[in-house]
């Protein structure tokens, strides 16, 4: 069948177990919906550690701001 569809046995194979897993018949596979779903999650996740890692970085800049004495600028 694969042949006649001009694509390999393997990505036919792969198609067929993914719509297995969409309609509910397979439960060793993410649905189409959960991989979706996982890839927005990471996408976030990836974003939230980069915030992270900046609100850090300005929490140490002002706090090294607040510890320096202040001094007049001259005339």
């Amino acid at each position: 069948m694969a042949r006649d569809l001009g694509i390999h046995q393997e990505a036919l194979r792969s198609r067929v177990r993914q719509a297995e897993a969409d309609a509910g018949e397979r439960d060793d596979r993410l649905t189409t919906v959960e991989r979706d779903e996982l890839k927005e999650l990471r996408r976030e996740a990836a974003e939230l550690r980069r915030a992270k890692e900046i609100l850090k970085a300005a929490s140490v800049f002002f706090a090294q701001e607040i510890g320096r004495p202040r001094t007049r600028p001259s005339r």
